[in-house]
């Protein structure tokens, strides 16, 4: 199982290693790795906050962009019927697929109290 927990206003996903026995966290949305490990949530708060501390700091030190960019556009696979069904919901609301498929990720996130939303940018 995988949770999000916020670290310094930056996502990480963490998860159970049952074969050391510790937590591992990592960071998400950024242009590299930056995990760190823990026994417990407060050694997951101290090393992830170590762990982007010197993410970060490498980064400026390089002149790296530390978080990724998203253009705005993906491609989506998804079963046939998934397809011709949302194409027919999306004519059905008067809408391209492209802005129907937008609306519902929207709806879907919004649902989930946006606690997958950027901390750098909010949902339109």
């Amino acid at each position: 199982m995988n949770n999000i927990m916020k670290i310094d206003g930056q996502q990480a996903v963490i998860a159970y290693d049952p074969e050391i026995e510790l937590f591992r966290g990592e960071f998400i949305g950024l242009n590299g790795g930056a995990d760190f490990y823990a026994p417990d949530v407060a050694g997951l708060q101290r090393e992830g906050s170590i762990s982007l501390a010197v993410f970060l700091r490498t980064c400026k030190e390089r002149g790296i962009e530390p978080f990724k960019s998203f253009s705005g556009k993906f491609v989506l696979r998804v079963d046939p019927a998934v397809h011709e069904a949302a194409a027919l919901a999306a004519a059905a609301d008067g809408k391209s697929l492209n802005q129907w498929a937008s609306d519902v990720l929207k709806i879907s996130l919004e649902a989930a109290d946006n606690s997958y939303a950027s901390p750098r940018a909010k949902l339109a």
